[in-house]
């Protein structure tokens, strides 16, 4: 390992997010708004931090090996989550320091569960700072800094396997750096079609950009207290659902199909895709079905708003246009599950990612098959191409190792008082990168009320839930931290 490495290339990441503080700074400068010597302040006391550790770390490393990869990645996404709270602290707006930590580990890692309330009253500065930390944290704060390191002389192959949301599809380029920057010309321009059509639709700019830049982000983070149920527009509706299910979408795939003039032929073509489709169909017909037989047909359970939320659990956005905890029990517990389940592999989005669902879905029926024919050769396909045993194997100690992780969440934040209902969903929602869940944490509710304790746990859910479970486990193993 590479202590010092490590150091500076988090001393990077640090400078990074030092700078970011400074657009909140400015936009509450131009409207006149409050906090901005506070986001100065907290901006410029970052960047001499990350500096300080860029001086420490004596220059960009000859090599990163991958045990410096996960170390980087795990430590800073804690780092930048006790970072991004600052700000939430000084101006006084999270004066619990394990409130504002509860927010901006929210925000960086896309859960989308708050503890604000009163957000429409908020000023900018805040709430640009929030979507902004989704924003950043939807591709990977240390993807854009692979993209600029090359300029310091490091690079990251390593990084990039160990910040990657899930089992991606080949690198798009030779050089990984070539990589994060074509992910980030997509993120970017993804980023800025949706603010446009959130415009036209009848946002005002503001919540166009930050509606934006969560919804890309798969985040779900609102400028408003009835999230996007604030805007009463079946038109603006179905372009979040549109946008919504495009960053759920593996973002190579983008990649691959925009080289095509976004052939829809290239996306019919990954099975990955056309499952994560048609089990969003799925359960929109079914839950649409349970609810039309239970008279909650019409009004705010319309069809817009029921396409609305579900897709919005399927992707683990968190948006709500109304509060689908009241659904009946049979469609709450098909989001409940559906969370889980996630979007695609290398998007934004959380849960166990489709690609392994599927993947696990058919080793199952292998095992069946075996069964009746104990003596055939049955191989579980991803398209034409065969999984390894390998790759199998690792699946279901994934499945295995997610399933324990929420459980035990579930059992840690029940021990600290919270009902069953409200502690098993938000273990769910938070480690599944969610964000809103049932009982007291529904969509119109937040977290406010829970215990610290069950806060803190929460916490470590969500870092748990974006580092994939085995990027934090691996650093537990002691073999990892010999030479």
């Amino acid at each position: 390992m590479h202590p010092k490495g490590v150091i500076w290339t988090i001393g990077v990441l640090v400078v990074l997010y030092g700078a970011s503080m400074l657009i909140p700074a400015m936009l509450a400068m131009y409207y006149g708004a409050g906090h901005v010597a506070e986001f100065l302040e907290a901006g410029t006391i970052v960047m001499l931090t990350g500096g300080a550790m860029m001086w420490y770390g004596g220059g960009s490393p000859a090599r990163l090996s991958h045990k410096d990869g996960f170390m980087i990645v795990a430590l800073a996404w804690l780092v930048l989550s006790l970072i991004g709270a600052v700000p939430f602290w000084t101006t006084g707006t999270l004066p619990s320091v394990v409130d504002a930590m509860f927010e901006s580990a929210s925000g960086l890692t896309t859960t989308g569960a708050t503890v604000l309330t009163g957000l429409d009253n908020l000023p900018r500065s805040i709430l640009l700072w929030r979507s902004m930390q989704e924003w950043l944290g939807g591709m990977g704060i240390i993807v854009l800094a692979l993209a600029v390191m090359p300029l310091l002389g490091v690079g990251g192959m390593q990084l990039f396997k160990a910040e990657s949301p899930g089992p991606v599809k080949d690198k798009l380029t030779a050089r990984v750096t070539e990589t994060a920057k074509l992910l980030w010309y997509l993120y970017l321009g993804m980023t800025v079609v949706c603010a446009l059509a959130y415009w036209s639709g009848g946002m005002t700019p503001f919540d166009a950009v930050n509606h934006a830049m969560c919804t890309v982000a798969i985040g779900g983070f609102s400028t408003h207290d009835a999230s996007f149920g604030y805007f009463d527009s079946a038109g603006l509706r179905l372009m979040a659902v549109f946008f919504m299910v495009l960053a759920g979408i593996n973002f190579t795939l983008h990649f691959a199909a925009a080289l095509r003039g976004f052939s829809l032929r290239t996306y019919l073509h990954d099975e990955e895709f056309r499952t994560y489709i048609l089990w969003i169909a799925m359960l929109f017909l079914v839950i649409f079905a349970l609810l039309s037989v239970n008279g909650g047909f019409g009004g705010e359970n319309g069809f817009v708003d029921i396409l609305f939320n579900v897709v919005s659990v399927a992707t683990t956005t968190g948006f709500a246009v109304s509060d689908y905890g009241q659904w009946p029990p049979g469609a709450t517990m098909l989001l409940l599950m559906t969370m889980f389940v996630g979007a695609c592999a290398g998007s934004t989005g959380g849960g166990m990612k489709v690609v392994r669902i599927l993947l696990l879905f058919r080793q199952g029926l292998r095992e069946i098959r075996r069964l009746v024919h104990p003596h055939a050769v049955i191989h579980v396909k991803m398209g034409r191409l065969r999984m390894s045993s390998e790759v199998t194997e690792a699946l279901w100690g994934f499945a295995v190792l997610y399933l324990v992780c929420y459980i035990m969440l579930a059992i840690l934040v029940a021990f600290t008082g919270v009902d069953m209902v409200t502690a098993f969903s938000a273990a769910a929602a938070c480690i599944t990168n969610t964000g809103p869940g049932f009982g007291s944490v529904g969509p119109s509710g937040t977290y406010a009320s829970m215990p610290e304790m069950a806060k803190s746990v929460l916490i470590f859910g969500m870092l748990l839930g974006r580092l994939e479970i085995y990027t934090f486990f691996v650093m537990l193993v002691p073999e990892f931290w010999r030479d």
